[in-house]
């Protein structure tokens, strides 16, 4: 797929991002459907990707997948520097508490929901997108793991552990088990209502109004248990490409849905630990090649295609990512899972 580009946002992207925003389930709220609020975020991921200034941690940057044969904007990703930047970022944390007497001989491990604010500060990998005719092939690589590349050039500007939340299981009258159950509860709105309202904000808010002790997961309603850290369907393909790079899944699930939440250090990120700087000569050298991740890592220029290379780039495939002489690359293996 050598026509296929990931390059930061620009102004005129902004009919493509509707047209995804309007194409997302549910649940996926950092791709809000309202044109001022993509407009925002267009303006925010500029400011971001054109800044001289030191990082603030309020950073958001925001990518998309263009076709180039095609002339056209087929997928999204983002990340925000920093999580829980202007609110602290909860999430509910398993944990396992066991309850015993040993006058009847009974002992039960009782599975609970903590509400914290761990992730606060994360790096938070955001706005997955992907236009279902790409989906079969490996566009979906390039649009999540190079988020990691661009990470790995400017780690000043990031944290060194990255989160990223997953929507979780709604019914075929787009209701959550789990909101039912929880959020509901105490919020007073159903689903679909309190996710117009988040519109890709905070979520701060709902835990304000959440009870601070443990939930005791048996005491949920089957549905709910059943919901528990299960994926939207539409989530299933950017989900097993953050397990494939060693995320972490069992221990935080979402406030809001019940959701997977992932986490993981930067530095054991597959594609981050098997990346390499290249250099680039006229030619190729000889010897074995393989399908990489190649990424031209300034800030503002940062592009990422899918190429072929070995222990150099050469200038025809240096120039795909538009490098310039003495521009840093990065390449990281295709199918990380084979080098590992």
């Amino acid at each position: 797929m050598n026509h296929l580009l990931l390059r930061p946002v620009a102004e005129g992207d902004l009919a493509a991002l509707l047209r995804m925003a309007a194409a997302s389930a549910d649940g996926i709220s950092s791709l809000p459907n309202d044109e001022a609020q993509l407009a925002a975020r267009i303006a925010a991921s500029l400011q971001s990707f054109g800044s001289s200034d030191d990082a603030s941690g309020e950073e958001t940057y925001l990518f998309v997948l263009e076709d180039t044969a095609a002339g056209r904007v087929v997928g999204c990703s983002g990340i925000a520097a920093s999580a829980g930047f202007f609110d602290r970022f909860y999430s509910y944390r398993n944990e396992f508490v066991v309850h015993a007497s040993a006058a009847l001989g009974v002992s039960q491990r009782m599975h609970t929901l903590h509400l914290c604010h761990d992730l606060t500060g994360a790096t938070l990998l955001t706005s997955f997108y992907l236009d279902p005719a790409y989906e079969h092939g490996p566009a979906a690589q390039l649009l999540s793991r190079a988020r990691l590349l661009f990470i790995r050039a400017h780690a000043n500007r990031f944290s060194e552990r990255i989160a990223a939340e997953s929507p979780g299981i709604t019914d075929a009258a787009g209701q959550s088990p789990f909101w039912a159950a929880v959020g509901q509860r105490f919020f007073g709105m159903d689903y679909p209502q309190a996710e117009r309202i988040v519109g890709g904000r905070s979520k701060a808010f709902i835990a304000d109004l959440m009870p601070p002790s443990p939930i005791y997961v048996a005491l949920l309603p089957e549905p709910a248990q059943w919901a528990l850290g299960q994926l939207h369907p539409v989530g299933e393909l950017p989900f097993s490409i953050l397990q494939d790079e060693g995320f972490d899944a069992d221990t935080y699930v979402d406030i809001f849905d019940g959701g997977p939440t992932v986490e993981a250090p930067l530095a054991s990120l597959r594609s981050v630990r098997l990346a390499r700087d290249a250099t680039v000569h006229d030619t190729a050298a000889p010897g074995p090649r393989e399908a990489v991740l190649l990424a031209c890592t300034d800030r503002a220029r940062f592009r990422a295609v899918l190429a072929e290379a070995g222990a150099t780039v050469d200038a025809p495939t240096a120039a795909r990512v538009g490098a310039r002489p003495g521009d840093r690359l990065v390449v990281t293996p295709l199918h990380p899972e084979v080098a590992a």
